[in-house]
């Protein structure tokens, strides 16, 4: 049997074939696959109308648009303000996001313990009791910034798996002396305090515990900077900037 040479294209959105200019670059179709095309066209959905666009490369993985889109919107819910869907917005939230995914990728080579999903239950319990007074209006609020409760779930999830990855993976290396602790009792907080209550006596004691805990905080953020700065230099990170606009 021989061949019949058809010059076509398949268009998305249409249950037809459009005929193509010859002068651009042709696709010999054989009978058999004109038919099996055109029994996909006739199905419903089978070529979508959007094709998601890639904001952000990161080595072999990618953030894709609607990725950014969601990200900005949960985080926004989540902290009570509106989505900044400015180009600053989206560049600050795709930085944000390949630094997660600079964190996922390490937490699946080296099998860092994560949370259980169930561990945001209370968390979301609190949320939604501190800020709606109904699950009819959470709901609402839901649909009015186009997101969905598993969004703020995932959302949720990962917070507390940062914080946990950073607990276990930075802070067991950082120690703070009792010099360092005296240092900033006599430096910060001692003429600080007397300043607000100049009647108060000021002791050390009174304030060891939240110095070390801010110092040690202030130690692990530069330690997980630094991280960073190195994981971003061995990952191929490429920002497509028609996408942030």
């Amino acid at each position: 049997m021989g061949q019949t040479i058809v010059f076509c294209r398949l268009s998305a959105g249409t249950s037809r074939l459009k005929p193509v200019d010859r002068r651009r670059k042709t696709i010999v179709c054989p009978t058999g696959v004109v038919l099996f095309a055109l029994t996909l066209l006739a199905a419903p959905y089978a070529f979508p109308d959007i094709i998601d666009r890639i904001a952000v490369s990161v080595g072999n993985r990618v953030i894709a648009v609607s990725d950014l889109d969601r990200e900005i919107r949960v985080t926004a819910f989540l902290n009570g303000v509106q989505p900044d869907f400015s180009p600053a917005g989206k560049r600050a939230t795709a930085e944000r996001m390949v630094e997660q995914k600079l964190v996922r990728h390490e937490l699946e080579t080296s099998r860092y313990p994560v949370p259980d999903a169930a561990e945001v239950e209370p968390v979301l319990a609190q949320f939604k009791e501190n800020r709606y007074p109904n699950d009819a209006e959470y709901r609402r609020a839901l649909s009015e910034r186009g997101i969905t409760e598993q969004d703020v779930r995932d959302e949720l999830l990962w917070q507390r798996t940062l914080l946990r990855f950073i607990e276990v993976r930075f802070r067991p290396a950082v120690q703070v002396s009792d010099r360092e602790i005296q240092d900033y009792f006599e430096n910060v907080v001692a003429p600080a305090a007397r300043a607000a209550q100049p009647s108060q006596p000021v002791v050390l004691e009174d304030y060891r515990d939240l110095i070390e805990e801010k110092l040690a905080g202030q130690r692990v953020d530069r330690e997980v900077d630094a991280w960073l700065s190195e994981a971003r230099k061995r990952n191929e990170i490429v920002f497509h900037e028609e996408a942030l606009q």
